[in-house]
C-alpha cells in the first residue's frame, strides 16, 4: 500500500513540474527593480534564484555574527548542568555546604534556575536553615508556584508545623489546582489536625491524578478513611463519613474495624456489632474477630453467644478464643474464659491471650497464676521466652501444643502443631 502511494506522489510531482517548466517556457517573466537611479531588470526565475541565495548569505552573516553570544550561552548551560548535578549528588551526600554552592552558581543560568532553587530549598532545609529554604523557595516561586508551594508545605510539616501546612495549602487549592505533591501534603496535614473534611476533598482530587500506582494509592486512602473514621466526634459525623464510603471501600478490614471502633465509643454498639459480623461473614479474619471482642461491655451475653456459634467453623482460630475469653471475663464466667484462652494459647500464644488468662485467674482466685501469666504476656509482648503454667485446681490448663484439625483447600483433613 505504502509503494503505491509513494509512486503516486511521485507521479504528481512529475506532473507538476512538467507543467511549471512548460510554463516558464512560454513566459519566463520579468521583474523590475528601481531604487536611486538604479534599475535592474530580469527574468521572474533568476530573481527568484537571486532572492534565495541573498537570504542564505544574509543568514550566515548573521549566524557569523551572533556566533560568539551561542557559544557563550552554550558553555554556561553546560557550565550550569554540570553545576547542579554536583549540587544534587552533594546533596545526596550529605554535604550540604559545597551543594547549595553548586546549586546557588546554576541558578544563575535561567532555563535552570527554577530546579537549581528548589533543590538548593531542600539542602537549606536538610542543613536546618530555615531561612536560606525559605528564601530559595520565595525565588522559586516567580516561576514555578505550585512545585515551591508543594515543597513548602513539605517543609512545614517536616518541622511539625501542621496548621500552618494546613492553611497554605487549604489558600493553594482554593486558588488553584494543587499538584499531587501538594495534595498528598495536604491529606497528610489535614490528618495530623484532625480535619477529615479536608482530607477526603484532597484524597478525592488526587485519585484523578492517577499519580499513584494502585497498591500506593489504596494504602494511603485505607490510612485517610480509617483517621477520618477514628476522629469522628459524634454519631452523625461518623455516619456521613460511613454512608459516603462505597460499598468497596466499607468491606476493606482497616476500615471496618475503625468504623466499628468509634461507633462503640460513641454508644452505638450493635452497629458496630452489626458492620463487623457482616465483614467475617464474608470472609474470616483474626483482626476481625479480635476486634469484635473489643467493643465494651455492651450486649456481651448476646456477643458471646454470636461467638460460640463460630466454633464450629473456626475451631482453630486463636482470636476467636481471644474474644470468647474476654467475653467470659466480661460475665465473670472465670472458669469457662480460662478454658477459651488455654485453647487459644495451645493455638497461637500471644501477648493478648496472656494478659486475659491473667484476668481470668484473678477473678478466680489464684492470684500466683495471674501474675505468672501477666509475666507472660510482657515476655510475649518483647518477643521473649515465656513460662509453662503449674497446673492449677479444678482442671488443669495445658498450654502446651496440642493437636488440632485442619483442612486442605480441598477440604481433606490434615494434622499439624500449632505455636507453643
Amino acid at each position: 500500500m505504502r509503494s503505491w502511494i509513494a509512486v503516486l506522489v511521485l507521479l504528481v510531482v512529475a506532473l507538476a513540474a512538467a507543467w511549471g517548466w512548460h510554463a516558464l517556457a512560454l513566459d519566463p517573466g520579468e521583474v523590475r527593480l528601481r531604487f536611486a537611479g538604479w534599475r535592474i531588470e530580469t527574468s521572474f526565475v533568476f530573481g527568484v534564484i537571486a532572492a534565495v541565495l541573498l537570504w542564505a548569505v544574509l543568514s550566515l552573516v548573521l549566524r557569523a555574527l551572533f556566533w560568539p553570544q551561542r557559544a557563550w550561552r552554550k558553555r554556561a548551560l553546560r557550565r550550569g548542568h554540570e553545576r547542579i548535578a554536583d549540587g544534587l549528588v552533594a546533596a545526596v551526600e550529605g554535604r550540604h555546604a559545597q551543594a547549595a554552592k553548586s546549586l546557588e552558581r546554576a541558578a544563575h543560568v535561567a532555563a535552570l534556575q527554577a530546579p537549581a532553587l528548589l533543590a538548593r530549598a531542600r539542602s537549606a532545609q536538610a542543613q536546618g536553615d530555615a531561612g536560606q529554604a525559605t528564601a530559595a523557595l520565595d525565588a522559586a516561586a516567580e516561576t514555578v508556584p505550585a512545585a515551591a508551594l508543594a515543597l513548602r508545605a513539605r517543609f512545614l510539616l517536616e518541622r511539625d508545623e501542621n496548621e500552618k501546612a494546613l492553611d497554605l495549602l487549604k489558600d493553594g487549592m482554593a486558588e488553584s489546582t494543587l499538584p499531587p505533591a501538594a495534595l498528598q501534603s495536604l491529606i497528610e496535614a489535614a490528618t495530623r489536625c484532625g480535619d477529615s473534611g479536608a482530607a477526603l476533598v484532597a484524597l478525592s482530587a488526587l485519585a484523578k491524578t492517577h499519580s499513584l500506582t494502585d497498591d500506593a494509592f489504596a494504602d494511603l486512602e485505607t490510612e485517610t478513611l480509617v483517621a477520618a473514621l477514628a476522629g469522628a466526634t459524634n454519631a452523625a459525623a461518623l455516619d456521613a463519613i460511613w454512608t459516603g464510603l462505597g460499598r468497596a471501600r466499607r468491606q476493606r478490614e482497616a476500615v471496618v474495624i475503625a468504623y466499628a471502633r468509634r461507633a462503640a465509643a460513641l454508644g452505638q454498639p450493635l452497629a458496630a456489632m452489626g458492620e463487623l459480623e457482616a465483614a467475617l461473614r464474608r470472609d474470616w479474619s483474626e483482626r476481625l474477630v479480635r476486634a469484635y471482642g473489643e467493643l465494651g461491655p455492651a450486649d456481651v451475653a448476646a456477643r458471646l453467644r454470636q461467638a460460640e456459634g463460630w466454633i464450629a467453623a473456626q475451631p482453630n482460630s486463636a482470636g476467636l478464643m481471644l474474644t470468647l475469653g474476654r467475653f467470659c471475663n466480661q460475665s465473670e464466667l472465670w472458669g469457662k474464659a480460662r478454658e477459651y484462652l488455654g485453647r487459644g494459647l495451645a493455638i497461637a500464644p500471644d501477648a493478648a491471650l496472656w494478659e486475659a488468662l491473667g484476668d481470668a485467674c484473678a477473678g478466680l482466685g489464684d492470684a500466683d497464676t495471674a501474675q505468672r501469666a501477666y509475666r507472660n504476656a510482657l515476655r510475649a509482648a518483647r518477643d521473649e521466652k515465656t513460662e509453662t503454667l503449674p497446673d492449677m485446681l479444678h482442671g488443669a490448663l495445658d498450654t502446651r501444643a496440642s493437636v488440632v484439625e485442619q483442612r486442605s483447600a480441598h477440604g481433606v483433613p490434615t494434622l499439624a502443631l500449632p505455636r507453643q
